[in-house]
């Protein structure tokens, strides 16, 4: 199971840590009070990010996460992302 920490650079601004067995890696992510609101309302940004990054790690191993992105880039890559990403964040808060 991977360990996911995250920092808080200000703004929303956010540094998510991905450490497994194998290695880890670290990827910039902005989150707006907006995608808070789309996605989660009422969720903290961290437990949106945290539910974001289990799913993806769900999906794909954490190489093939960018190394910078938008949250709502998600959904792009994965459209079911945005109908289940609310219940995943009820289960880490």
């Amino acid at each position: 199971m991977a360990k996911i920490s995250i920092t808080h650079e200000g703004g929303s601004r956010y540094v998510v840590s991905v450490e497994e067995d194998d290695g880890s890696t670290s990827h910039h992510v902005n989150v707006s009070p907006p995608d808070v609101a789309r996605y989660a309302p009422g969720a903290r940004p961290e437990a949106l990010l945290r539910a974001s990054f289990e799913f993806l790690l769900a999906h794909e191993p954490k190489e093939a996460i960018l190394r910078r992105f938008e949250l709502p880039i998600i959904e792009r890559y994965f459209p079911e992302y945005g109908r289940l990403i609310g219940a995943m964040v009820a289960r880490v808060e």
